[in-house]
């Protein structure tokens, strides 16, 4: 990489806020002193997104095979010609918004997988329009290792400002969440939530790990995971230098690290760090994939179909996505 990062932006679900959000970044001026983008979707759907938020961004076309280390523009589209606008009924999920969202992502983390952007964002996604596009769709992680080609653990993180929320279980049904937990399973998120963070700049991060039971277990009164699986990994972990403190019980530790006494935690399953984070900052929360050779990320909300088209929608969590992508993809280049 040279000078500024270039980042690929994966239009999103185009039945929601997606196509607004989008053009409000590439018409954003800090956004574009940071980075580089290259913009990927239809142009017709782009500019009804820019038309619903009132923007007119500067953008330079360019076709498939570009080389994007040529181009000095700071704003580059990528027009697959694949959906027109007429086609999308706003607010509702279908399997053209899934297919058109599958296509745009499909190819901006192939730019990534193959040395062409430092970075990969997108702007959110709809579940429901993606699986109707491809029945096996599980999350964006899968989907994006198969796409990669990544052979090593991934995960999401949840990052707000300086506080990160890392998971040892993710998508999966809360009743199965005790049966997957493995010392082996709670190591590997510990150390690539380390990882991760150095990557990000953090010199050693603070982790914090939560209990699965209420009050931590409360000594084995209410559950032995954090007896038998969890606190082994803390001391090994600290054996081996990392900053990690636990098992704490889940409904306090987030008090203390919302209070800086931890850079991060490291919670048991899905809602259980989400939920957290979300009350915490809503509109500037983001969503990183960790362990992939380049950073991606998104905003930590969704498609807003209630509001979708009313150019009301708050760039406040896709901006500081675009930015934190920028950040890791400049470090991970020095």
């Amino acid at each position: 990489m040279t000078g500024k990062p270039l980042i690929a932006l994966a239009m999103g679900d185009p039945a929601g806020i997606s196509p607004e959000l989008t053009a409000r970044l590439v018409a954003q001026d800090d956004i574009r002193a940071r980075c580089r983008l290259v913009v990927i979707g239809d142009v017709r759907v782009f500019d009804e997104g820019a038309k619903i938020a009132g923007v007119a961004p500067e953008m330079t076309a360019v076709e498939q095979g570009a080389d994007f280390d040529e181009l000095k523009d700071d704003a580059l589209f990528l027009d697959l010609g694949h959906l027109d606008p007429i086609r999308v009924e706003r607010g509702v999920a279908s399997l053209e918004g899934g297919q058109f969202a599958l296509a745009n992502y499909k190819q901006a983390l192939e730019f990534g997988r193959d040395g062409r952007v430092d970075a990969v964002c997108f702007t959110p996604f709809n579940k429901a329009a993606m699986r109707l596009a491809r029945s096996d769709y599980d999350d964006e992680i899968a989907f994006s290792a198969e796409v990669v080609g990544l052979r090593t653990p991934a995960s999401e993180f949840n990052v707000l400002g300086e506080l990160w929320n890392a998971r040892v279980t993710s998508h999966i049904p809360l009743r199965d969440v005790a049966a997957k937990l493995s010392s082996e399973r709670i190591q590997r998120a510990l150390r690539l939530t380390d990882t991760c963070m150095r990557n990000a700049g953090f010199a050693r991060p603070r982790i914090a790990v939560a209990g699965l039971n209420p009050h931590a277990g409360d000594g084995g009164n209410f559950g032995r995971e954090e007896i038998d699986l969890i606190a082994p990994v803390v001391e090994a972990g600290q054996r081996a230098g990392i900053a990690v403190e636990g098992p704490f019980p889940a409904d306090t530790v987030f008090l203390r690290a919302k209070a800086g006494a931890f850079d991060a935690v490291l919670t048991m399953y899905h809602d259980q760090g989400q939920i957290a984070m979300k009350l915490m900052g809503f509109d500037r929360g983001v969503t990183l994939l960790g362990g992939f050779p380049f950073p991606i990320c998104t905003p930590a909300h969704g498609t807003a179909y209630d509001i979708a088209g009313r150019g009301i929608a708050s760039t406040g969590a896709a901006r500081a996505a675009v930015l934190l992508a920028a950040e890791m993809a400049g470090r991970r280049d020095a």
